[in-house]
């Protein structure tokens, strides 16, 4: 070996070692962290909310008549990585079109990585029952505010109960439960008016003192479930967040109407929903957008409130169809199952 080559390898130790200590993110017998504190955002999976899951359906609906689907109505996701060393980050940075943002976006500082999934999967719980009463409210088809458990020594309130009113008020959804029970004081007595294996019954109940403070409650749990005996529920493992909410309802609106809402083509696109079937905006809809891309999606449904940053990003060959409410999803729909052009972003 002549001297050349000696010093080129040498040379090479130091620049080798030094780029192997940074792609480190713990020094080895230590608990020492040397991650960078950004997470990288990037398109993630994509998901037909009229397809299957782990062998099960996505939507799955029994207790009333269901019409046969086609096509896509896909939820979009953003993936999300972290504990990345500072080369990761970098090359992630450089050569996909990955955002990185700070981590505490993605973990807030008063709050563990458990802690945060746990909201998210709580955030999703939310969107499929919202999901549910959007779709059911569009349907005009008939919702209860049913009692799902009853605290210890409660013996009034029955699993299954339909509450239909409260010292004769209107019960007609779970919000004016709360917001009847909030005026009287615990120890309080309150009528219900309750439906109960198909028969009407009055029964007594007493106010009481929620766990966490002093706020008069009836200690139930209810949920608004569809009144017709329909049965809806959800199959989509480790996904969190709200943003799969949109397209929960238009799933549940397709398999329940006998319109063939997507004419076999490839829809997706995001957006949460709320009980009155409004649709809100989320974060990372360019990643979203690029995921529904490349899955081959032509029309993706675009929260209004997100139009200006998803025109902002590589859309080309994916119509962006602005939509602020469960019917304006609809009717783009029914827009380009007609040949015509619905709404967009543009």
């Amino acid at each position: 070996m002549n001297l050349r080559s000696k010093t080129m390898i040498l040379g090479a130790i130091p620049v080798v070692a030094s780029a192997v200590a940074l792609s480190m993110t713990t020094i080895p017998g230590t608990s020492l962290d040397l991650s960078v504190p950004y997470a990288a955002e990037g398109p993630g999976p994509t998901f037909n909310t009229l397809g299957e899951s782990a062998g099960k359906s996505v939507v799955e609906i029994s207790g009333t008549r269901t019409y046969p689907t086609s096509g896509h109505l896909n939820m979009t996701t953003v993936s999300v990585r972290h504990g990345m060393s500072l080369p990761q980050a970098i090359t992630r940075w450089a050569t996909t079109h990955d955002t990185l943002v700070p981590l505490e976006q993605i973990f807030p500082s008063n709050q563990s990585p458990e802690e945060v999934n746990k909201h998210n999967a709580a955030q999703f719980a939310s969107s499929e029952s919202n999901a549910t009463v959007a779709a059911m409210k569009y349907l005009h088809r008939p919702m209860a505010v049913t009692v799902i458990s009853q605290p210890p020594g409660v013996d009034q309130i029955h699993k299954g109960d339909i509450i239909e009113a409260v010292d004769g008020q209107a019960i007609k959804q779970p919000g004016d439960l709360v917001t009847v029970i909030r005026r009287h004081k615990v120890g309080d007595q309150v009528t219900l008016r309750v439906t109960r294996d198909g028969r009407s019954d009055t029964v007594t109940v007493p106010v009481r003192k929620a766990e966490s403070d002093n706020t008069p409650v009836l200690g139930i749990t209810v949920k608004h479930v569809p009144a017709d005996g329909t049965s809806i529920n959800f199959h989509l493992d480790d996904i969190g967040g709200p943003s799969a909410g949109l397209m929960f309802t238009l799933a549940v609106i397709d398999k329940l109407t006998p319109d063939n809402l997507t004419n076999g083509k490839f829809i997706a696109g995001t957006g949460t929903i709320d009980a009155n079937g409004d649709v809100g905006p989320i974060g990372g809809v360019t990643h979203k957008i690029d995921a529904a891309k490349k899955a081959g999606a032509t029309m993706f449904m675009t929260p209004a409130d997100n139009c200006a940053e998803a025109l902002s990003g590589d859309h080309d060959g994916v119509m962006l169809a602005k939509v602020n409410t469960v019917d304006d999803a609809v009717t783009a729909l029914k827009d380009v199952r007609a040949g015509k052009t619905p709404t967009t972003c543009s």
